[in-house]
């Protein structure tokens, strides 16, 4: 019965939320990372193509020798980091969470790697159950390279709206 569901279960059930990355998380992603066919290096230096994938079709790294990509192969890209994302969402997060911080976290996640979610403060203060405490932690990664940057600040803005329930 419901009373072995997790909470993460009863939002499924109650709100047909198939426990993956919603809209407004997928727009906030696709619009902060932006769409290029052909490969370049992000602010932090780092070899990028399509939505800011650094992964490549064949598995392997972007290298700045990369061809150019169609819009379909960017979606794939897209989808596969995505798919990653939320993997490593659902392993390093341990509390419930509604669709909206779940995506955001998936946003955040996307732009900075599973290795830095899994060091950080915002998943120390989340397993927690501290919530509020959490969301304080967004703003807090806005830099590359180690300036601090408008588009980060900007997209953790974002990310920060969606994960409070303010969008």
């Amino acid at each position: 019965g419901r009373e072995a569901m997790t909470l993460h279960d009863i939002l499924i059930e109650d709100h047909a939320w198939d426990g993956t990355t919603n809209d407004a998380g997928l727009e906030i992603i696709k619009h902060f990372e932006g769409w290029s066919a052909s490969v370049y290096r992000c602010p932090a230096g780092t070899p990028t193509i399509g939505y800011g994938s650094i992964w490549g079709l064949d598995g392997l790294r972007i290298t700045m020798d990369q061809r150019d990509i169609t819009e379909d192969e960017g979606e794939v890209l897209f989808r596969r980091e995505i798919a990653s994302c939320e993997k490593a969402v659902r392993s390093l997060i341990h509390v419930d969470l509604s669709a909206d911080q779940f995506s955001a976290l998936v946003s955040w996640t996307y732009n900075l790697g599973s290795g830095r979610l899994q060091s950080s403060t915002l998943r120390a203060k989340l397993n927690r159950g501290n919530y509020f405490g959490a969301s304080a932690e967004f703003p807090k990664w806005r830099r590359a390279g180690g300036v601090i940057m408008l588009g980060l600040v900007r997209r953790r803005e974002a990310e920060l709206a969606l994960f409070d329930g303010v969008v």
